[in-house]
């Protein structure tokens, strides 16, 4: 049965309510980002800690996003490209969510080191790196915003790069530790943190994958690109 007009144009608030929150979201995943890699390179532990502190935010928008959906589904009933598009939203706040909690992840291991930092070259590589994730995230959140399929598998084909980037600097770290005894916590450290940018382009990529979803209706074709040969995991801060 059609939906009538009223409910019509009920259904497209709801939508648009939830792309709204899904936009913001995406901000505090992108400042997240920049801010916990400039407290990083800069050492500073009150930037760190205040990306600590944010993740609380985004947190609170994800769990936003996941009320209105339910709440839209259970009233509007959708079908077809009107569900996907609910669900899309779904999985988009879920890896903006992960985003956050990633760097806030890194932000906890800066306050960890505090002054104990060596190696500004491969600090500039993992620079690098999130350089390269926030403009995957900024790209795909605009392809997701404005359902642009091509764009969005331009995010997904490019994650090999990040992945290259990170398995460079997974090597220059071990060979820094082998060289000196008292590299070894920094660079453990850092080796997390590297990794944690790694993973933050996978997320970038999943939503390039969902925004494919919502247009076409099933997942794009052939094997991910994926160039991590890496077998460190972002395992959680501890504490």
């Amino acid at each position: 049965m059609a939906m009538s007009e009223h409910t019509a144009k009920a259904f497209d608030t709801d939508l648009q309510d939830l792309a709204r929150l899904v936009a913001e979201m995406g901000g505090l995943a992108e400042k997240a980002i920049s801010d916990s890699v400039t407290a990083l390179a800069d050492r500073d532990a009150k930037l760190a800690q205040q990306v600590v502190t944010a993740d609380a935010a985004i947190d609170i928008l994800q769990r936003e996003i996941e009320e209105k959906a339910i709440l839209t589904i259970a009233r509007r009933q959708p079908m077809a490209v009107d569900l996907r598009e609910i669900v899309g939203a779904l999985r988009v706040s879920n890896d903006l969510e992960r985003i956050g909690d990633l760097a806030k992840n890194i932000g906890k291991r800066v306050v960890a080191l505090g002054g104990d930092f060596r190696a500004p070259t491969v600090l500039r590589g993992v620079e690098s790196m999130a350089e390269l994730v926030l403009s995957a995230l900024k790209n795909v959140l605009d392809a997701y915003a404005r359902r642009d399929v091509t764009q969005a598998m331009e995010v997904w084909k490019g994650d090999e790069e990040i992945d290259a980037v990170n398995n460079s600097l997974f090597r220059e770290l071990l060979t820094y530790m082998m060289e000196d005894p008292r590299n070894i916590t920094f660079c453990t450290h850092l080796l997390f943190c590297s990794k944690n940018i790694e993973r933050m382009g996978d997320h970038a990529t999943n939503i390039a994958e969902t925004v494919y979803y919502m247009v076409e209706g099933f997942p794009p074709a052939g094997e991910r690109p994926k160039g991590d040969t890496t077998a460190l995991t972002a395992v959680p801060f501890p504490g």
